[in-house]
């Protein structure tokens, strides 16, 4: 994992190499069965070169205590896109092909059991649909072998107020679920 990193440190794939301050690779346990896929490093990520480490990740990991009772030590974290587009806009389809070999490499060797993707771009990606996240929450998927659990992405849960929190606090509890069906 570390030499796939060090490679795509300077990647050159798309214009994003031009506006990075780094590549955000990921945070959090390699070794965890349980992995979180976002859509994108934001202003925080590229500073410090770890994802959801702003307001969005500290939900992210609040909520994960909260609901499932699990620290970072217990899961890792990553985007589908490890440059950050400028002013944080939604990823360009050829930027998410130019990083797709990236985010396939790293997913493979994290050998996870339960996959939660972080909002519709994550979502999409993993599941190869055009339906939006509020119809494809609240349910599991059977995906190469491992589980999706699609949920609302953070920002979106900081935006949207009672009842996208309440939804993604359910998503969570039947990821944990799955987590431990997975396990025994």
């Amino acid at each position: 994992m570390e030499a796939l990193a060090l490679e795509a440190s300077v990647c050159t794939r798309c214009p994003l190499a031009a506006t990075r301050t780094q590549v955000v690779w990921g945070r959090g346990n390699p070794a965890a069965d349980l992995v979180f896929v976002g859509e994108a490093p934001g202003a925080d990520e590229d500073a410090q070169g770890q994802p959801f480490v702003g307001r969005s990740g500290r939900l992210l990991d609040r909520l994960v205590a909260e609901e499932m009772g699990l620290s970072d030590a217990d899961f890792y974290v990553l985007n589908t896109l490890k440059c950050r587009p400028p002013g944080n806009r939604d990823p360009k389809p050829d930027e998410l092909d130019a990083c797709s070999g990236w985010f396939d490499a790293q997913l493979e060797r994290l050998e996870p059991k339960v996959v939660v993707p972080l909002g519709n771009f994550a979502t999409r990606r993993l599941l190869d649909t055009t339906e939006g996240i509020t119809r494809l929450r609240g349910r599991t998927y059977p995906w190469r072998g491992r589980t999706l659990v699609p949920t609302y992405h953070p920002a979106a849960v900081l935006r949207g107020g009672a009842q996208p929190m309440a939804e993604m606090r359910a998503d969570l509890v039947r990821a944990k679920l799955v987590l431990d069906e997975v396990a025994s």
